[in-house]
C-alpha cells in the first residue's frame, strides 16, 4: 500500500468526528474500520461477483418515497440523509431498488480526489445475493471513470466484505478515537 499518513488524511477529511456524542457513545469494543483502494489499479470487473440476472445497475431517479422505503428497511438512521439531493446508485429488480448507496465525492488530500460509495445498504430480501457487492464494485467503477484517485469507505463494520473487491482497512476506531 502506497504510504499517506491515513490519520492525518482521516482528521483532514471528518474534522471534530470523535467530538460528535453520537461517534463518542459508541461502546469501546465496538470497532469500525476506514477503508480506501487506490483507483489506478482498479478493474470494475476484475473480481466476478454472480448477482441475479434480472437485477440491473444504475442512478436512482424515481419517486423518492419509493427510494425511502427501502432505505427504512435497511437503516432509518440514514433518511435525512438519502432526503438531500444525492448521486444514488441503485440495484433494481424490476425497477425497484433493492440496494442502494450514494456515490459521492468526499474532497481532496495530498493532491489525490477522493470518493467513495456511501451508505451501503441492501434490502433484508436481497441479501447474500452478490447483489449489493456487485453494486459497490460498478460504483466504485464510476469513481474512476470521473478522475478520483481513492475510493474511500468510511465508518464500517463489515470490512471483509468490502475487502472481496480490494479495498484495505487503513484505519481502525472506536467511540474513544483511533485505535
Amino acid at each position: 500500500m502506497r504510504q499517506l499518513d491515513y490519520a492525518q488524511m482521516f482528521h483532514h477529511m471528518h474534522p471534530g468526528f470523535f467530538e460528535r456524542e453520537s461517534i463518542r457513545s459508541i461502546p469501546r469494543d465496538e470497532v469500525f474500520e476506514e477503508m480506501i483502494l487506490w483507483l489506478d489499479g482498479f478493474s470494475p470487473d476484475a473480481v466476478e461477483i454472480d448477482a441475479p440476472p434480472q437485477i440491473t445497475f444504475d442512478y436512482y431517479d424515481g419517486d423518492l418515497d419509493t427510494l425511502l422505503d427501502a432505505v427504512t428497511q435497511v437503516e432509518e438512521g440514514w433518511l435525512p440523509i438519502y432526503r438531500e439531493p444525492n448521486r444514488v446508485f441503485c440495484a433494481f429488480d424490476g425497477g425497484r431498488p433493492v440496494s442502494f448507496c450514494i456515490v459521492e465525492p468526499m474532497g481532496s488530500y495530498a493532491s489525490l480526489k477522493i470518493g467513495g460509495p456511501g451508505c451501503v445498504g441492501t434490502v433484508p430480501d436481497y441479501r447474500k445475493r452478490g447483489i449489493g457487492l456487485r453494486m459497490v464494485q460498478l460504483a466504485t467503477g464510476i469513481l474512476k471513470k470521473e478522475g478520483f484517485d481513492i475510493s474511500y469507505i468510511h465508518y464500517t463494520g463489515v470490512a471483509k466484505w468490502y475487502a472481496k473487491l480490494g479495498y484495505q482497512s487503513i484505519l481502525k476506531w472506536n467511540g474513544e478515537g483511533l485505535l
